[in-house]
């Protein structure tokens, strides 16, 4: 087990989620964009926000994937079925209190529940399980992270 390992399945496990995301997207399965959304907190500027957000979405996943590998080190094992418990469990504290809870309480430019019409945000808020982005968005979501879960624990998993 090597943290440089899971350093890689983290930026591997990333690149994968993120074009799985982009890939629904496209397919019109969900309307969720995770380095928009994650961009907008930084910038109102459309275009800054798509870089910055990818940017920022993929040091979150170098450090989602050290925390993977500190968890391992600590019951001392680590595996590609591990990573992906991590991933679910990751994938639903995303899609409910993440995203639906914390984001939007220190976004700048997301919507509330508590929005009203004078005030105009750039983002809807994406709501429980991020169902306002689309009925696909869970199933989407889920599936990208138990992904990315078994790819960072497969890494780490490598003899170091």
């Amino acid at each position: 087990m090597s943290i440089w390992a899971a350093v890689a399945g983290g930026f591997v496990g990333t690149l994968v989620l993120t074009t799985a995301l982009r890939a629904a997207n496209a397919l019109n399965l969900t309307r969720i964009d995770l380095p928009f959304l994650l961009g907008t907190a930084f910038t109102g500027d459309r275009t800054r926000a798509k870089a910055l957000g990818y940017g920022a979405h993929f040091v979150n996943g170098l450090l989602f994937a050290l925390s993977y590998y500190a968890v391992f080190a600590a019951i001392g094992f680590s595996s590609w079925w591990l990573g992906t418990v991590f991933g679910l469990v990751h994938g639903l504290f995303a899609a409910t209190a993440l995203v639906n809870i914390l984001l939007p309480l220190v976004h700048p430019r997301m919507g509330t529940p508590w929005t009203s019409a004078p005030d105009v945000a750039l983002l809807e808020p994406p709501g429980f399980l991020m169902l306002n982005y689309g009925r696909g968005t869970p199933a989407v979501t889920l599936a990208a992270h138990l992904a990315y879960g078994a790819i960072v624990g497969g890494f780490a998993a490598r003899p170091g």
